[in-house]
């Protein structure tokens, strides 16, 4: 069978060009996690590579699929030079780990909390999972491998996700498009939720 990662960052070369970084984290118990980056202009997108090796399996099932069940990568896009993001390459990664280690199976409108700053001084320690298929198409592996989906993560204030937690994704995300909402600003404030 082909190897799920090699087929992830070659998509992810395809789409993004080359990494201009990498940082690879081993947390106890689980599978090597990397993070790359990836320089666009004004933008530096990090981009998740190992959360897809295995699929996330419901934590109640009786038995683990191998195979078959949900793949996913993490995207975070971020305006450069605005903050020191780097440092969110270990928070991105214990994200990525939270399948293997906490059996979480991530899916649009979860909130993933590191429980601390993404990165030195950061208003956000939350991230809302938005929907895939945007910036980096899903991946489809030959059968009977389930398609490999990039999900976006928008950084969340810890006032925006309890907001969330009490309103829904979906309507925290109508506030972020009404106040024209620059989810990129690694510095901006959280919306108006009055």
């Amino acid at each position: 069978m082909v190897d799920v990662l090699e087929l992830v960052e070659a998509r992810l070369r395809m789409t993004l060009g080359e990494p201009d970084a990498r940082a690879a984290v081993t947390f106890l118990g689980t599978e090597r996690i990397e993070v790359l980056r990836f320089s666009d202009g004004d933008l530096v997108r990090y981009v998740t590579l190992g959360m897809s090796r295995a699929p996330m399996n419901d934590p109640l099932a009786a038995v683990a699929d191998p195979l078959r069940g949900p793949r996913a990568e993490l995207v975070l896009s971020l305006r450069a030079g605005r903050a020191d993001t780097d440092k969110v390459l270990r928070p991105l990664a214990v994200l990525a780990a939270s399948p293997q280690v906490e059996g979480v199976v991530v899916a649009p409108g979860n909130s993933l909390d590191v429980g601390e700053p993404l990165w030195p001084g950061a208003p956000f320690a939350a991230v809302l999972v938005a929907e895939p298929g945007g910036l980096v198409a899903d991946l489809e592996p030959d059968e009977p491998v389930d398609p490999v989906r990039f999900f976006p993560l928008l950084p969340m204030t810890h006032t925006e996700a309890a907001w969330k937690r009490v309103h829904g994704a979906g309507a925290l995300q109508e506030r972020w498009l009404r106040y024209g909402t620059d989810l990129r600003d690694p510095a901006r404030g959280a919306v108006s939720l009055a």
